[in-house]
């Protein structure tokens, strides 16, 4: 028997030992998915503080109840770690470590680099190594095949590569790691088998593609799209704006056609890890085929542009009051990047928190989920409590993240003045309420 098959029986008769690099967004909840599947898992953390957390069955992922991660602790299903030696243990070792951009807006790949040199050192033979790290095509060829064969692994011998993209998705309820279809691309034909078998023991619906580059660009494709779409319907809400059209009701209409229109809506900007940064990774990687996207350069400065946008339009909401930016009283409803969650990566609603104190305004917000954090002088900004009677002591207010804890009806009915970035308030309340469209 061939080892890749060897290795195949073990994923699917789930006798294999399974290891998570880095235990974040994309890592915990892939790891308690395959320990809740009673197979044996190590999460390799460089983080001892954050090992001491999990072992203790505390989760700091929204999307993993402690009581969830402390039934696969317990059981010793799940056992994180800061030794690196213990990988040598696995059969697969999945690597879902942070991928962020540099200083200068390039691809920061060190974080897979060094996830790479610590399991070549550590590493047993016969095992199949997984990125689902977002990164550029050739990632896999580049980062990981090649340091194995230098250190003298054969390709679909003794040692087996895949590529399947992550596709979390923070606060989704309906999609999460286990129902949502994994694409796994594979350097040969051997490492696609043995990634096709070491998923399907606990994906619903695994999609092959023909080689790690598919799998890769179709992570940076997704995002991409939606990069582009969401820059081009808040174009259309600046158009709306300097015609005075309600682009809300527009994008109503226009959904009304049941073929051919997708809808998108405004707002503040984008956040979460993918979107700000997946297009980025492919303009950067297009280049060095001399090519050179006009579409994204153009959708990474429109949404770029939209927390200023944001300022510019609360200075216009004051001036309907006669009051300035410079000297007002601010309150930001809503940081995290999205409703329902506490992620405040690339959240915009952090530089338009910036930007309005550099006006000179006086800003306060509130988040009971995203309840702090820190701007770019490493000042540490800390929520208020939730007390919509104490709204109205605001010039301002701003809805940029509406979660459903927040009652919209105490909102609007306690604030003075309102620039609703999301329309989500109620209509009863409009004559003190500015959306995109009202000047």
């Amino acid at each position: 028997m061939r080892a890749v098959d060897t290795l195949m029986e073990t994923f699917k008769n789930k006798e294999a030992t399974i290891a998570v690099m880095g235990l974040g967004y994309v890592g915990l909840p892939l790891a308690v998915l395959f320990a809740e599947k009673k197979m044996n898992v190590i999460g390799f953390e460089l983080s001892q503080t954050k090992v001491r957390l999990i072992n203790a069955g505390v989760s700091d992922i929204m999307d993993i109840p402690s009581e969830r991660l402390k039934k696969v602790t317990a059981n010793k299903h799940l056992i994180a770690t800061t030794d690196a030696t213990e990988l040598y243990h696995a059969d697969a070792i999945i690597i879902c470590v942070p991928t962020p951009l540099t200083a200068s807006y390039e691809p920061d790949i060190s974080y897979i680099t060094n996830a790479v040199t610590i399991i070549r050192e550590n590493m047993s033979p016969d095992t199949l190594i997984v990125l689902e790290s977002t990164t550029y095509p050739g990632t896999s060829r580049e980062l990981i095949l090649a340091p194995m064969e230098e250190a003298g692994y054969k390709l679909n011998e003794d040692v087996y590569i895949c590529y399947s993209p992550e596709r979390v998705d923070p606060g989704n309820k309906k999609y999460q790691t286990e129902n949502t279809p994994k694409v796994v691309g594979g350097i040969g034909e051997a490492s696609m088998q043995a990634g096709m078998a070491l998923y399907e023991t606990v994906i619903q619906q695994v999609v092959p593609v023909a080689s790690t580059e598919v799998a890769e660009m179709s992570k940076l494709l997704e995002n991409t799209f939606r990069s582009i779409n969401i820059a081009f319907i808040n174009e259309m809400a600046m158009l709306c704006d300097k015609m005075g059209i309600d682009i809300w009701e527009t994008i109503e209409a226009s959904s009304t056609k049941p073929f051919g229109f997708m809808r998108f809506n405004p707002g503040p900007g984008i956040g979460g890890h993918c979107i700000p940064l997946d297009p980025i990774y492919l303009s950067w990687k297009a280049k060095e085929a001399n090519f050179f996207s006009r579409f994204i350069e153009l959708a990474q400065e429109t949404n770029s542009q939209m927390p200023e946008y944001i300022v510019q339009k609360a200075g216009t909401a004051l001036n309907t009051v006669k009051k300035s930016l410079n000297g007002s009283n601010i309150l930001l409803v809503g940081m995290a990047y999205k409703e329902d969650i506490d992620d405040l990566r690339e959240s915009p609603s952090i530089p338009i928190f910036e930007n309005l104190v550099e006006q000179g305004a006086n800003v306060a917000f509130c988040d009971p989920l995203a309840t702090m954090f820190r701007d770019k002088e490493n000042q540490t900004h800390a929520t208020i409590d939730v007390n919509y009677e104490k709204f109205g002591q605001y010039d301002l207010v701003i809805v940029l993240t509406c979660h459903q804890s927040f009652d919209k009806e105490q909102i609007a009915k306690h604030s003075s003045l309102i620039l609703d970035t999301k329309n989500v308030l109620p209509k009863a309340y409009k004559e003190k309420t500015i959306c995109f469209g009202d000047k």
